[in-house]
């Protein structure tokens, strides 16, 4: 708990199995000011690992649910279906890219009033090799054309993030890979809650291969979902208005 808020934490994770104990063990040592737990709940979804994932986070105390079929946003979707009710949801990656403790950063925003907290890499440091080429551009890219059609200034689209639960749920999440942070973004702007970015860190894999920036498939997948996502929430946004203007027009008429 943290200042009166249940907390839930989310971890998808795919092959992760030298990594994994450590993010949840972390993240479990977090404690607030009455020397409590920050996470009440824990729940790593295992995409599909072949490797021992699974074991690693049972053992490291989370609850562990597995979704064969691949994809961020369905891993981070099966997780949540089993996480009971709280009143905040931590995102985080499996593979110790980031920083448990930094996590405070996040609750600090929502508990001062944001409903989305994005951990930004840009904003923080991040270590050489942690980020490819491709995924700065690709972030780049998309910041831009969020800022061009929605008017809002971000710098990442960092799976570092915290949400109230009661706005995930106004926002209806639906992608089920690589769109699902972007999805997540837009649709609070859209329906204007308020979002803000607090630096965080980021740091190189220790083990594996990430699975964006460390292959071919995994980049341009990633950068083929982010650019789709951002082009339907427009078209429907754009689609939207332009019904409600009609109905606006027959209601005179």
């Amino acid at each position: 708990m943290y200042r009166g808020l249940n907390v839930g934490a989310v971890v998808p994770a795919r092959d992760e199995e030298r990594n994994i104990g450590p993010v949840v063990r972390d993240l479990f040592a977090l404690r607030n000011e009455a020397n409590a737990p920050v996470i009440d709940h824990l729940v790593v979804c295992d995409n599909g690992s072949r490797d021992a994932t699974a074991i690693r986070a049972q053992e490291a105390g989370a609850r562990v649910v597995r979704q064969d079929r691949p994809g961020y946003g369905i891993a981070c979707l099966t997780a949540l279906a089993s996480l009971p009710a709280v009143d905040v949801v931590l995102f985080t990656d499996g593979d110790r890219s980031f920083t448990a403790g930094q996590a405070e950063r996040l609750f600090a925003a929502i508990a001062e009033g944001a409903d989305l907290v994005i951990g930004s890499r840009v904003l923080g440091h991040a270590e050489p090799g942690s980020l490819s080429a491709p995924q700065v551009m690709g972030n780049r890219l998309a910041a831009l054309l969020i800022r061009l059609l929605w008017r809002r200034r971000i710098t990442d689209l960092g799976p570092y993030r915290a949400i109230r639960s009661d706005s995930l749920r106004l926002i209806s999440m639906e992608d089920r890979a690589y769109g699902w942070t972007v999805e997540m973004q837009i649709k609070a702007i859209q329906h204007g809650l308020r979002v803000v970015e607090t630096p965080v860190d980021t740091r190189k894999r220790r083990y594996g291969r990430s699975k964006v920036g460390g292959t071919i498939r995994g980049v341009v997948g990633a950068s083929a979902g982010i650019l789709t996502m951002i082009a339907r929430l427009w078209v429907a946004q754009k689609t939207q208005t332009l019904r409600t203007g009609r109905r606006k027009e027959v209601d005179r008429s």
